[in-house]
């Protein structure tokens, strides 16, 4: 078993994720107060780019980087360390941290910090969407529209999440999509189109029941009709989807286009619109500490 104090930390973090009411790098300090372990602290500075977080990673030659910060910040740090056997650990401090809950890793800081330094890596596959890491979901239409209104709100948390949804419930058009999938070509109307390699979203809806990190697949969702009554019942029964609402499939690979160019969005960063998405599994391309 690996001698966690004989072993190098590297924390990158995010000052500017979540409620900006914990000041993460005073916890880590706190928390190694009475350690010997040996640990360093990246603030990340204002629209940092992933080359100088890899510059950081190199020169720093830390055994294990923590992302510190929401989904952007792991997909950040996970984009750096694509490919490698480098394990990546999480202390969720953004105002979803899909992925977090997803690995049951707590949102108890010191509690995190124990599963960072001592849990186990384990290897999980991502889908690139667009030439954009996807550790966790991707959609294009309803859901990406929210993220982009959350983005223009100034309060975050879920109060800043209900008002973007309830702004979007009442403002977002469906879409006309079409992609293949083994020899079937479906067109279908659409709320939205989830590439999913989780199962969950941060707010805790269960969009992909069956997602697994490190299978051979990811699911793509397609939601025809948005649905309060079909999104509530996916969140607190194990009922079905009603397959007039929503469909599931199965696939490593998949090309959809738009008929308008949509709203697309990737581990809750919203990249723009577009009509056109790509999407390919890359199996075992990171590691996470579990």
């Amino acid at each position: 078993m690996e001698d966690t104090l004989a072993i190098k930390l590297l924390f990158v973090v995010n000052p500017g994720s979540g409620s900006k009411e914990d000041n993460y790098s005073e916890i880590i300090q706190q928390y190694f107060s009475a350690s010997k372990q040996e640990f360093e602290i990246y603030e990340l500075p204002a629209n940092c780019s992933v080359e100088k977080i890899k510059e950081k990673i190199q020169s720093s030659a830390a055994d294990r980087v923590i992302a510190v910060g929401g989904d952007g910040t792991l997909k950040l740090v996970a984009d750096c360390l694509l490919n490698t056997n480098t394990p990546i650990g999480i202390i969720p401090a953004g105002s979803a941290n899909g992925m977090a809950k997803e690995l049951g890793i707590s949102t108890v800081p010191e509690e995190a910090l124990h599963t960072a330094v001592h849990g186990t890596p384990k290897k999980i596959h991502v889908v690139m969407v667009n030439g954009e890491l996807c550790i966790h979901l991707a959609d294009i239409g309803f859901n990406a529209y929210i993220v982009k209104k959350f983005d223009d709100l100034p309060q975050r948390g879920m109060l800043g999440y209900a008002k973007a949804a309830w702004h979007a419930i009442w403002n977002h058009h469906k879409m006309n999509v079409e992609f293949v999938i083994g020899q079937d070509k479906i067109k279908s109307e659409a709320a939205m189109v989830v590439i999913a390699n989780a199962t969950m979203y941060g707010t805790g809806v269960k969009i992909n029941p069956d997602g697994v990190l490190d299978d051979d697949v990811f699911e793509v969702i397609l939601v025809k009709k948005y649905s309060v009554l079909e999104i509530l019942k996916i969140r607190f029964t194990n009922l079905p989807f009603d397959p007039e609402k929503i469909e599931t499939f199965k696939t490593n690979t998949l090309k959809i286009k738009t008929k308008h160019r949509a709203h697309f969005q990737v581990d809750g960063e919203y990249m723009g619109k577009v009509n056109q998405l790509e999407a390919q599994l890359i199996p075992d391309a990171i590691s996470i500490i579990v």
